[in-house]
């Protein structure tokens, strides 16, 4: 009698189990099928079909090519590409600093940076913006991405971790035939750090694409636009023009996906290595 009830208890959970996941998989899966209908659909398809009626063809790329001229896409991938790539850059060089260095207040700065990432953005948004437009950073790239140098502490202690399993041997080594500091870094370390960066840019392109509130205040104009606000190209006080809106969806997810489909090995092992100290 008990074993039955044990069982019975058991496959009671098992059946919950599942359908707690299938929900959980339907409610992610959901939005992105509705995304990929909505993006092929015309505007009177969209206007007076249901969310999750399959368009008349998946042949329809109007919505593409209009969101791509109109959104200024291609320069908006540029922008978010520049300023991805720098702040990869900027933080692997400040990691080899904070590693490869000794000096007073090492130790402070790392603390600073870890402090920075704990406090909400939005409570000091007005003292910031203040600063930015008193130093003139306002509508300018290299501004924005002083801005996300504030709190881009999990990019720093990834290089951080990773500087750690690299001997100082290499640097004494490369001093002595007389390379420079610089030429240590770029030629020595940065192509050994390969895991690090594919990993860092996965993590640090996903919250690039996902800021609005940043790149949308500081900077406004329409050339300096990043993916995160080029959407809103097609946003308006008469509504919202979402076969637009999915399209552009599609387009600004495709690079990422594609990055990390072909890099995904490098991308684990870069996980993997950083998380173990020594």
């Amino acid at each position: 009698m008990i074993y039955l009830k044990k069982s019975f208890l058991g496959t009671v959970f098992d059946v919950m189990k599942y359908v707690i996941l299938t929900l959980a998989a339907l409610v992610a899966v959901v939005p992105v099928v509705v995304c990929v209908f909505t993006a092929f659909k015309t505007e009177d398809e969209y206007a007076h079909g249901s969310v999750l009626e399959l368009p008349k063809s998946f042949l329809y790329l109007d919505n593409f090519k209009e969101a791509i001229s109109k959104a200024n896409m291609l320069r908006c991938f540029l922008n978010t590409f520049l300023v991805l790539v720098c702040s990869v850059l900027i933080s692997a060089m400040l990691a080899y600093i904070l590693n490869r260095f000794r000096f007073p207040g090492r130790g402070m700065i790392e603390s600073l940076f870890l402090f920075a990432s704990l406090l909400p953005g939005i409570a000091m948004q007005v003292t910031i913006y203040q600063i930015m437009y008193s130093l003139g950073l306002i509508n300018h790239l290299y501004g924005y991405m002083i801005v996300l140098m504030g709190t881009d502490i999990i990019s720093i202690y990834l290089f951080l971790q990773f500087f750690e399993n690299l001997p100082t041997s290499l640097d004494e080594s490369a001093t002595m035939d007389g390379c420079t500091y610089f030429g240590v870094f770029f030629k020595i370390l940065f192509p050994l750090l390969k895991p690090a960066i594919m990993t860092t840019v996965v993590l640090k392109g996903v919250s690039v694409y996902n800021e609005y509130y940043a790149s949308n205040l500081y900077l406004q104009r329409p050339e300096l636009r990043t993916i995160s606000t080029a959407l809103y190209t097609f946003t308006g006080p008469y509504g919202s023009k979402y076969n637009y809106i999915c399209a552009g969806v599609l387009i600004t997810i495709l690079p990422l996906l594609i990055f990390f489909l072909l890099f995904q090995k490098q991308v684990y092992s870069g996980m993997a290595s950083g998380a173990v100290k020594g």
